[in-house]
């Protein structure tokens, strides 16, 4: 019997009716219930894909899981776990070429949810139960072995580091996939009797982990009673900045584990006024997740605390820190070597055995003056400013420190928040010049799964040359792009909290301004006809859009509204002055200008489609023919967005980019308003 059973029948026998998982949108599941449930899914899984049949020394081919927060995805891996079968877990944001490369070099087969593996025999290390891809910072990422006994082996140092009395209600709030929350936060929890909290993300106010509703997400953890969380440093910055803002206090949280990352002291200081039990830990992929983790003390803020019970650490001559304890069973293309793990990280332990992360040893900048300095470092000072979502420093041979930087709000004065961060580092350590920058996301590749930032691609993007246009052009839009985000239609449309007369009226504006751009489309070609590649471009587009309003008309009556009605009707203002804008920006301006309205409408389309119309579908019950525009045409906008990047990064002439990027601008506004007129129920605008 695997050990995470038999703590799972113990929990049964002592406390049948206490409440295992609780998948928020439906029915809770007790200790008692949930035993009989893994063990039917183990003995079918064992009759689909094979097991270990209690040899724990082999093998066998993965399966593949990429599934959203709930039931059934912890029944399942808790199953697999007990059936001896290899998981491999891919998180939701990865791309499908990742997702290729990670099912290729494991052995496994296809995914969504689940599969079997290959014929081929697994190239997996004997005992292996889960691979699980490092985000890395160069390179392809390498798939990290991990044993059963491993894992279950630190989730019992992590509930002996904390204490059982914190085994409540634990909420599943970093994204599906992620080892430190199925390791620290889901073993963890079903180790110590406690209750798993796992809605889907959209529910938590993360139907892009990335860019989070964090009001939405502090409200659900008031309201569903949560005691403890495992958060990245940007999730706790929201959830403090909510609380700030709002007066709203979280007195059950009686565990805040941070990591991913390293903390700023002042937003860890700012977030244990509001009463958060914040603890900072440190973790690796190789280590299973959890090395260390703060004691409930908070008396050395900036510390990564004390190594947990079954690790031990040391600082080599350089700095670099380097553990010994139970470590992974290899990569997938390469055993283990022997000796202590050379974490590439650079700290110190202080005289009461807490260890400090001081940056990364490959990433040091040493100065044209001769002065090394951690990029971390001056990253946390930027992060520690309220209007800096994220920052890059680099600045290796150079005079002092530089920085590419992504706003937190759209009012954000950047300025004055390096001025700020500058104020409190020594003038070797400070930023002599920055540039604002677009987000860096995992989609754009530059940001690993956990939040880190993957730096050579970021260099590749801005630093080792001129930057292509669309990057530059996804910069300057931006806050343009955040303003349209925060709309309240929008973000409802995101999460799939509107009504069914609400997804009509959209859909009756979307008809009236689709139905015109084929339209645009001609008026642009008849102007730019001197201009063969463009011509190219857009006769290309027109094969394309031809016929997407009609879609859009079955789409209605598939939803039950009166497509005729809309056919016959007029477009409301903010729909009629945007399409009007464009029709005069094309006709007596700079055509070009026309491409600055693709960009924002198809990835507008991508976000709704990616983000949207699975959850509003659900929600509203409505038959998959009423979603052909948005789902089909999101699919289609990805590669349209591929191709778009090409066309306009081909672009030489001056007055062309700055046309196109007047226009995304103006567009995104205007768009905006088209969003914002669209009529909300009460219940909805303050869900």
């Amino acid at each position: 019997m695997s050990a995470m059973l038999q703590a799972l029948r113990a929990h049964a026998a002592s406390r049948p009716e206490s409440i295992a998982i609780d998948p928020i949108g439906e029915a809770p599941v007790t200790y008692a219930a949930l035993v009989p449930l893994v063990e039917t899914k183990a003995a079918a899984m064992r009759c689909q894909h094979g097991g270990q049949h209690g040899d724990p020394e082999s093998a066998g081919t993965p399966v593949v899981i990429r599934m959203d927060h709930g039931l059934a995805s912890a029944v399942l891996e808790l199953a697999l776990l007990h059936a001896g079968i290899p998981v491999l877990s891919l998180p939701a944001f990865f791309t499908p070429e990742q997702c290729h490369h990670a099912m290729m070099v494991s052995g496994a087969g296809a995914v969504p949810c689940l599969a079997t593996g290959r014929s081929a025999s697994s190239p997996l290390p004997r005992g292996t139960a889960r691979i699980t891809f490092t985000s890395g910072s160069t390179g392809t990422p390498k798939g990290v072995c991990l044993s059963a006994s491993h894992m279950l082996g630190v989730a019992r140092s992590v509930v002996e580091a904390v204490g059982a009395q914190h085994a409540g209600r634990h909420l599943a709030l970093l994204p599906p996939g992620i080892l430190l929350e199925t390791v620290a936060g889901f073993f963890a929890t079903m180790l110590a009797g406690g209750t798993y909290v796992c809605p889907p993300q959209a529910e938590a106010g993360l139907a892009d982990p990335f860019r989070p509703d964090f009001a939405r997400m502090t409200r659900g953890i008031a309201a569903w009673r949560i005691t403890s969380l495992i958060l990245v440093p940007e999730y706790l910055a929201g959830l403090v900045r909510v609380m700030e803002e709002t007066g709203l206090r979280l007195p059950l949280l009686s565990l805040v584990a941070v990591g991913g990352a390293r903390v700023p002291p002042p937003l860890l200081a700012r977030a244990r006024a509001l009463g958060l039990p914040v603890r900072q830990g440190y973790g690796l992929t190789e280590c299973g997740s959890v090395v260390s983790l703060e004691d409930a003390s908070g008396d050395a803020p900036g510390s990564a605390g004390r190594p947990l019970g079954h690790m031990r650490a040391r600082i080599a001559p350089d700095g670099e820190i380097l553990l010994e304890g139970p470590l992974y069973l290899g990569t997938l293309d390469e055993p283990r070597g022997h000796g202590p793990l050379a974490t590439g990280d650079i700290g110190r332990i202080d005289e009461s055995g807490r260890l400090w992360i001081e940056g990364r040893k490959s990433n040091l900048i040493v100065t044209s003056f001769g002065r090394n300095v951690s990029p971390e470092w001056v990253e946390a000072a930027l992060l520690a400013q309220d209007g800096i979502a994220q920052a890059m420093v680099h600045g290796d041979g150079l005079p002092a420190p530089e920085a590419l930087i992504a706003p937190a709000r759209t009012d954000a004065d950047l300025a004055a928040a390096v001025a700020a961060a500058n104020a409190c580092l020594p003038a070797y350590a400070r930023i002599a010049r920055w540039r604002e920058v677009a987000h860096f996301t995992p989609a754009n590749g530059l940001l690993t799964g956990n939040g880190r930032l993957r730096r050579e691609a970021i260099t590749a993007a801005w630093l080792d040359r001129e930057p292509a246009f669309f990057t530059e052009l996804e910069a300057a839009t931006t806050r343009a792009r955040m303003a349209f985000l925060a709309i309240p239609q929008v973000q409802a449309g995101l999460a799939g909290a509107i009504s069914r007369e609400m997804y009509l009226r959209y859909l009756a504006q979307a008809w009236h301004h689709v139905r015109h751009t084929v339209p645009l489309m001609q008026a642009a070609r008849a102007r730019l006809a001197h201009r063969p590649e463009l011509v190219a471009a857009l006769d290309d587009y027109i094969a394309e859009e031809t016929g997407h309003d009609e879609w859009i008309l079955a789409d209605i009556a598939a939803a039950g509204g009166d497509a005729a009605s809309v056919r016959l009707s007029a477009p409301a203002p903010a729909t009629r002055a945007m399409i009007d804008h464009a029709y005069g920006r094309i006709r007596a301006g700079n055509p070009a200008a026309f491409f600055g309205m693709v960009y924002v409408l198809e990835s507008v389309s991508v976000a709704l489609a990616q983000r949207g119309a699975a959850a509003v579908a659900k929600n509203l019950g409505l038959p998959a023919e009423a979603f052909t525009y948005l789902t089909s045409h999101g699919a289609l906008d990805q590669e349209h967005m591929r191709f778009f990047a090409d066309l306009v990064n081909g672009l030489p002439d001056p007055d062309d980019r700055a046309a196109i990027t007047a226009m995304a601008r103006e567009m995104f506004a205007l768009f905006g308003k088209v969003f914002a007129g669209i009529a909300m129920e009460q219940a909805h605008a303050l869900a």
